[in-house]
């Protein structure tokens, strides 16, 4: 065992042997890095030693471990956070980063990022302004708002409100609106950190007025409705409209506050999807102050937006809390260059991703599915089946969650490996592709493949599959 272990290549020589395969920027290759995934590599090929699946000294010299040992490397070296392409159709994915920013957006964000920027300078007097001012007067102008702000997410928004208006008191809220939203954060967990007591009221399928105006006592801070985002009550349902309950909380002298979840800027009925309230519509129908994302129906980067009546937004600017919630400069930058796209609504749908994926035409998507199905054929010859095929599409992010929006799907059958074997290759690629897996075929959607993508694509998929069809070939 002990010959084995001095069979092992030095740390130091190993870096010197790599080093010509290592990118040249220091940021891209840390040498501290290189050196600890190095010493991981060795780790096991010590762990094989101890355990006895090792036993020929020749194994181990570097010229025998360089390959395997370069391959670990380069691999530990690629950034965690990468571009990925998203065939899978669902819009608004959660775990790819929710919406893509606007080309503008992405513009703005490098201009913040590349000098020193104006996030809370005056530029009319050179004396310290608020960064709240970079979207706030387009917030009011999309929206009929008399106020507005921004924190870093929806959830901060909630708690922020909850904090700022309603502390040591009440909430009152339906039974069927109490819902858990992603990563397991649930409203009431949401309302006990900022400082509430929930109060709930009606059941979980119905809720009436006279259910909210006996709620109502001297402790009471609050009316809220939390708009249900990803999941819906059908059938023998009762709910209490924004009207009705802007009458019982003006009569109380309550704010009436409205978590909108994904939070639409336009109205979506027009491209057959079905009728979620925009926030405009929201304000006119009464609500006093109301909060969405920035990174799902809007298309923005990651905020929680917060508009409405500026005397109870005016507490929340005062509030030390919001120091905490801020968003950073970038995104500032990228919400501002969002919603100045608004101003136009179909600049918005044509400039925006995610309008542009949601409000997709049928007929663009099958002529882009023939299109890469047609490439896909040439590359991959007889290795594999490829056929078009009807399908849905899903808008994600808990928006628009009873509708399936029609698309036409490349359904890929390989030969020489096994459907799960695909997916696992495809997602080591460069840039990793990710699909879906159906009925033992690997399905990619063009909706939220950009025409640009297409080609990384077929090139992702022939790489994929190269060792078994070159192998097919041999034989």
């Amino acid at each position: 065992m002990n010959e084995l272990f001095r069979a092992l290549p030095a740390v130091d020589a190993c870096l010197d042997t790599l080093a010509p395969d290592l990118p040249a920027d220091p940021a891209a290759a840390p040498r501290p890095l290189a050196r600890r995934l190095i010493n991981a590599f060795l780790e096991k090929q010590r762990e094989g030693i101890r355990a006895g699946t090792v036993s020929d000294p020749a194994l181990l010299t570097l010229p025998a471990c360089l390959p395997a040992m370069r391959t670990f490397v380069l691999e530990g070296l690629r950034p965690r956070l990468r571009r990925v392409l998203n065939a899978t159709g669902v819009v608004i994915h959660t775990n790819m980063g929710r919406s893509v920013p606007a080309a503008q957006a992405r513009e703005a964000i490098a201009t913040a990022a590349s000098a020193y920027n104006s996030l809370e300078l005056n530029l009319a007097d050179g004396e310290r302004g608020s960064r709240n001012r970079l979207a706030e007067e387009l917030l009011c102008m999309i929206t009929g708002a008399e106020s507005a702000l921004a924190v870093n997410n929806n959830a901060a928004a909630v708690l922020l409100i909850l904090a700022g208006l309603c502390k040591g008191g009440e909430v009152i809220v339906s039974r069927g609106q109490l819902v858990e939203i992603g990563g397991s954060f649930r409203i009431p967990e949401v309302m006990e950190h900022g400082g509430v007591t929930l109060r709930e009221v009606g059941a979980t399928n119905r809720c009436r007025l006279n259910d909210y105006e006996r709620a109502v006592n001297e402790n009471t801070r609050a009316l809220m409705r939390v708009h249900p985002s990803n999941y819906r009550i059908t059938g023998f349902f009762e709910e209490v409209s924004i009207r009705e309950l802007t009458r019982l909380a003006r009569a109380h002298d309550l704010p009436l506050i409205e978590d909108l979840g994904s939070g639409s800027l336009i109205d979506f009925t027009p491209f057959g999807l079905p009728g979620e309230p925009t926030v405009r519509a929201v304000l006119e129908d009464g609500a006093d102050v109301v909060c969405f994302s920035g990174d799902k129906a809007l298309g923005g980067p990651q905020a929680g937006i917060i508009v409405g009546r500026r005397r109870f937004l005016d507490p929340l600017r005062a509030n030390p809390l919001l120091r905490a919630l801020r968003p950073c400069k970038l995104t500032f930058a990228a919400l501002e260059a969002t919603l100045r796209l608004y101003l136009d609504p179909q600049t918005a749908l044509q400039h925006i991703p995610t309008l542009a994926m949601l409000t997709c035409p049928l007929e663009t998507l099958a002529r882009r599915a023939r299109y890469l199905a047609t490439r896909l054929r040439r590359t991959l010859g007889k290795h594999a089946r490829v056929a078009v095929i009807p399908g849905i599409s899903r808008a994600g992010g808990g928006a628009f969650p009873e509708r399936e929006l029609p698309t036409m799907l490349v359904s890929i059958r390989p030969h020489t490996c096994a459907v799960e074997a695909l997916k696992r290759r495809l997602l080591a690629g460069d840039p990793p592709l990710m699909g879906r897996l159906e009925e033992n075929a690997f399905l990619l959607d063009p909706r939220t493949l950009a025409d640009a993508e297409l080609p990384l694509a077929v090139r992702g998929l022939r790489t994929a599959l190269e060792p078994d069809l070159t192998a097919r070939k041999k034989h």
